[in-house]
């Protein structure tokens, strides 16, 4: 007969990664479980994912490239906010859905055991298939306005892998304080508001170095994510090698702290709830 023993982690102690493994089947649950609850009982299902995007670049174009006239680099506004929108959707959504998650899993948080990481990073399955339906839509675009992004393009799934730890750093650590503080529900939503219209997502850094304030927008890993994401998605000018260097030692930092601050707190989940 074979006991298995289970015990709480350790203040900062990393997950038992071969047991994270051992329930593979479980994160495949959850994703799938995450695609059918975000477009079960949708009239236009999929559709949703070209429209928020279309809507807000739209919407960017409107305001910040006709009303405000700034520059975009060289290429349609709209292409621009576009791509913008895409690369800030893949790490607003992964921060919004991975902090609700285990608040919204209760019953099983509660019932079942298994590696309570696994429901935040779940949220990737479901967000990386919007990502991918949007730049299958952003790369239509590109044949449309001629643009020829060039090999950097190559580079993307870098990018992409470092908005998914710099975004999963934060949703572990809110996610686990949500369960204790259900405060961050509100003040989550907030502060990535006020984040996205301090990143030039909307508009380019040109706009920003002609007002002077390059410096603080420089301070900002979003800002250094964007400039990375155009340079591969439209062909325009290369990040800096710092701003390289400092995003993807961000991204580590952020996804350390993340999975150090839900152990920490994972201790109290049965407590909590």
């Amino acid at each position: 007969m074979t006991r298995t023993i289970v015990t709480p982690p350790g203040r900062f102690n990393m997950p038992n990664w071969r047991e994270v493994w051992a329930a593979r089947e479980i994160f495949v649950r959850f994703g799938q479980k995450e695609i059918l609850l975000r477009y079960r009982q949708t009239a236009v299902g999929v559709a949703w994912v070209f429209v928020q995007p279309l809507v807000a670049a739209g919407v960017f174009t409107i305001v910040f490239g006709g009303i405000a006239q700034l520059p975009s680099g060289g290429v349609p506004y709209f292409i621009f906010a576009f791509a913008g929108q895409m690369a800030w959707s893949l790490f607003s959504n992964i921060v919004s859905r991975a902090s609700n998650s285990l608040v919204a899993n209760l019953a099983l948080v509660q019932k079942v055991f298994f590696p309570r990481i696994i429901v935040p990073l779940s949220v990737v399955t479901s967000i990386l298939l919007d990502f991918t339906v949007s730049l299958g839509l952003f790369v239509v675009l590109l044949f449309v306005f001629g643009i020829n992004p060039g090999w950097p393009i190559l580079l993307l799934p870098f990018w992409v892998l470092v908005t998914i730890l710099l975004a999963m750093g934060v949703g572990l650590a809110a996610s686990s304080w949500m369960v204790k503080y259900r405060d961050v529900q509100y003040f989550l939503p907030w502060f990535l508001q006020i984040l996205m219209y301090a990143s030039p997502i909307a508009y380019s850094m040109e706009a920003v170095e002609e007002r002077g304030l390059a410096w603080l927008f420089n301070l900002n890993p979003i800002t250094w994510l964007m400039e990375a994401y155009r340079w591969s998605l439209l062909g325009q000018s290369a990040p800096a090698l710092w701003q390289v260097l400092a995003l993807a030692i961000a991204a580590i930092v952020s996804i350390t702290l993340g999975v150090l601050s839900f152990q920490r707190n994972e201790r109290l989940f049965a407590d909590v709830i």
